[in-house]
């Protein structure tokens, strides 16, 4: 039985199954076994395996890195040559990029590298027409774009995210608070500092029984989820912040486009005629929290044209040296 086929009957059985506190267990289980099968095909068993593909990924280059997600033919090879002023080729067909086209633009004195990703289509991380590659860039990305069609929005971006999910990236998420330690011996001890609608220690135990896990401190500080203890276990979780991006409003009245406003992480645009590029740049500014050091000779005024840009949570001296040169820190007193 293939590993497809083992996904798809869990998830035939988790759709039959009732969810109430009786099938929580159950459920839960169920869940586990599915991340396992998922994290097989994401890194396939024995041998080199197939290749990443030829120029898929792109070196990563300035500040940030931001990753065009999108069904085919949404416009974000448009989006990309009006905002970077790269040639990524356009046509009125689907599936015109068929690799990574790379641009930069500088914003605020920061170089953020832009990424067009080729069109993906539904079970794309089942591996379906590339998808494995363009998820797996997206992974590395600081910040992704989910480019979508105004005109149909909401089943586009449900199937978005249900691929990305699938590939173990999590959109504008916190990391959940579980602590999880492997031990040696001493059976699993489980504390939860609040009270839980879902987890009990039951099912915390045969989640990790179903890893293989029977020595281990579990604790849990929020009220969590298993899918949420699944994702701390699993530990290739990566959480991405995500603008939605939705395109071709010049098709659209103004009405809808007071209502689409006011959905909470969406800017709406028109690649094509360049509309609201600023408010688009000034949001991915703020989602991609970057912060910038101006230095400055001795004596003399900081120079306010090319800053230092690091990311928000990694600001000490040592990573401002290590942007710089990393001879530097070793001659730093």
């Amino acid at each position: 039985m293939s590993i497809l086929a083992k996904i798809a009957e869990i998830e035939n059985e988790m759709a039959r199954t009732q969810k109430n506190k009786a099938t929580a267990h159950h459920l839960g289980l169920l869940k586990a076994r599915l991340a396992k099968l998922r994290r097989e095909l994401i890194t396939p068993k024995g041998g080199s395996g197939g290749g990443t593909g030829e120029g898929f990924d792109v070196a990563k280059t300035g500040d940030a890195r931001v990753g065009f997600v999108g069904f085919p033919s949404v416009g974000k090879s448009t989006l990309l040559s009006n905002l970077a002023g790269v040639y990524s080729e356009v046509a009125a067909y689907e599936f015109t990029t068929l690799t990574t086209v790379p641009g930069v633009i500088r914003y605020k004195g920061a170089k953020i590298q832009l990424l067009d990703l080729p069109g993906i289509i539904e079970g794309a991380k089942d591996g379906k027409g590339r998808g494995r590659q363009v998820i797996a860039v997206a992974r590395t990305c600081n910040l992704i774009l989910i480019v979508l069609d105004v005109l149909k929005p909401l089943l586009h971006k449900k199937l978005i995210e249900h691929e990305l999910e699938g590939f173990g990236i999590r959109l504008n998420k916190q990391p959940p608070n579980i602590g999880f330690k492997k031990k040696d011996k001493g059976g699993i001890n489980f504390t939860a500092t609040c009270a839980q609608s879902e987890l009990d220690a039951e099912t915390v135990k045969s989640i990790l029984a179903e890893y293989k896990i029977h020595n281990a401190d579990i604790t849990l500080r929020s009220d969590s989820t298993a899918d949420d203890l699944i994702d701390v276990v699993e530990g290739n979780r990566v959480y991405i912040p995500c603008i939605y991006v939705l395109n071709k409003i010049d098709q659209i009245s103004i009405e809808e486009l007071d209502i689409i406003y006011k959905v909470p992480h969406t800017v709406p645009i028109s690649a094509h005629h360049r509309w609201n590029f600023d408010d688009l740049l000034e949001r991915m500014w703020d989602y991609l929290r970057l912060v910038r050091i101006y230095t400055k000779p001795k004596g003399q005024l900081p120079d306010y044209t090319s800053p230092v840009v690091l990311p928000n949570d990694r600001t000490s001296v040592e990573d401002f040296c290590m942007k710089i040169h990393k001879n530097l820190i070793k001659e730093f007193k």
